[in-house]
């Protein structure tokens, strides 16, 4: 008997080499960035938390911190209100279709974000495509100013981030039980009520963690922020970015990056709970 639990214990051996991966690659730099970020001076020779205390006491540094997470809502608002259709239409669509709409749906991941990031610029810029067609037609006497706005980094970001969005969704959509739906309808529920009653809060956890992988992504977004954007709006990365390489100040840029990680992580937590509860209605 024991040699047969032996036998059934996971080899914990196995995970020791992504252990060693996570430690030298993920908490040694984040343990480097707290080191940098407790001093008071770029040649890091007096310890304290004056990088802190600086961002915190200005109002133009928490809005900044402000936008970035605000940004990140309303991208991944848009995700949902475009990703829940799409995943709902691959649940239900013939298995026949459902290889090509899986396709359709992962090849932006097959891409890369500079490429996409740059096909927006090309879409949304003043001699762009959308630009050009509105001109032909006659409906604009000239070029609207699509690019290098909040909503151009908003829809570009949205796009490029919708697979970590439908792909959840997908995976709660099939995991339902058809015949909680029909049972639905024939107890008198339309159609929507049935989605609003039934499928909606079933597929809850599909949801919230759709939510926080594109919410996560998009804060920190760089490359679409600073591209799309033009350095119009000001978010968290390209702020870090500027106080690192250009003003060569270290210690207040790493002091940003651990900021914006707490607001991940808090983030992280609040989804987390909602999808315990989530969890638990379903189970109820």
């Amino acid at each position: 008997m024991a040699a047969s639990s032996s036998r059934l214990a996971p080899p914990i051996g196995l995970a020791v080499p992504l252990g060693l991966f996570f430690v030298a690659f993920v908490f040694a730099p984040i343990l480097l960035l707290g080191y940098v970020s407790l001093h008071n001076d770029p040649m890091l020779s007096e310890p304290g938390v004056a990088q802190y205390v600086k961002f915190l006491g200005d109002a133009f540094n928490l809005a900044i911190l402000g936008n970035t997470l605000w940004l990140g809502v309303k991208v991944t608002l848009l995700a949902m209100l475009v990703g829940f259709p799409l995943a709902y239409l691959y649940t239900q669509a013939p298995a026949r279709w459902q290889g090509l709409l899986l396709l359709l749906i992962i090849l932006p991941l097959l891409t890369s974000s500079v490429v996409r990031t740059f096909a927006w610029v090309v879409i949304l810029g003043r001699q762009g495509i959308i630009n050009t067609a509105l001109l032909e037609l006659g409906w604009i006497a000239e070029p609207l100013r699509l690019l290098y706005t909040d909503t151009a980094v908003v829809v570009a970001l949205a796009q490029i981030e919708l697979p970590l969005m439908v792909l959840p969704l997908i995976s709660a959509l099939t995991a339902l039980d058809p015949n909680l739906h029909q049972a639905s309808l024939a107890l008198g529920a339309g159609h929507w009520r049935t989605f609003l009653k039934v499928t909606l809060p079933l597929s809850a956890p599909g949801l919230l963690a759709g939510s926080l992988l594109v919410f996560a992504s998009s804060i920190s977004a760089f490359v679409t922020q600073t591209l799309v954007g033009g350095g119009q709006n000001i978010y968290m990365p390209f702020y870090m970015y500027q106080q690192a390489v250009q003003a060569n100040n270290y210690p207040f840029a790493a002091a940003i990056a651990i900021l914006l990680l707490v607001s991940v992580l808090a983030v992280v937590v609040l989804i987390n709970a909602l999808g315990r509860r989530s969890k638990g209605f379903v189970h109820a």
